[in-house]
């Protein structure tokens, strides 16, 4: 699943994994992954900081809480990667952070399939 409101964003992502044969779900706001995370039960979710209605560290943490979704790798997306946002992450037991305006669509891939195939998280 793609968490992302930036919509020319979350098109690029979702081409780059489907052409990789990955099946691809979208939310465009904290409050819709939630549910559809219910709904779909994604096997990663790669998830921007920065959205309406419900922020991603806030997603983050509803879905490391809930027992259906605990284990599910989370890949944060943001161009905010101060030291403190990436200890929040780590904290909340996201997979990964990622930085949007330096990571290459080959280098999210890259971390989509590593989560897919169970390695330890990189964070």
């Amino acid at each position: 699943m793609i968490v992302e409101d930036d919509k020319f964003f979350m098109d690029l992502l979702a081409k780059r994994l489907s052409a990789s044969g990955l099946s691809v779900i979208h939310a465009h706001n904290g409050e819709e992954a939630i549910s559809l995370n219910q709904s779909e039960k994604p096997s990663v979710i790669l998830l921007d900081v920065l959205l309406p209605e419900k922020d991603g560290f806030a997603v983050l943490a509803e879905l490391k809480g809930n027992e259906s979704s605990k284990g599910t790798p989370v890949i944060l997306l943001s161009n905010l990667g101060s030291k403190e946002n990436l200890e929040k992450a780590k904290a909340l037991k996201a997979y990964n952070f990622l930085i949007k305006a330096t990571v290459s669509l080959d280098q999210v891939m890259k971390e989509t399939m590593a989560a897919l195939s169970g390695a330890p998280a990189r964070m």
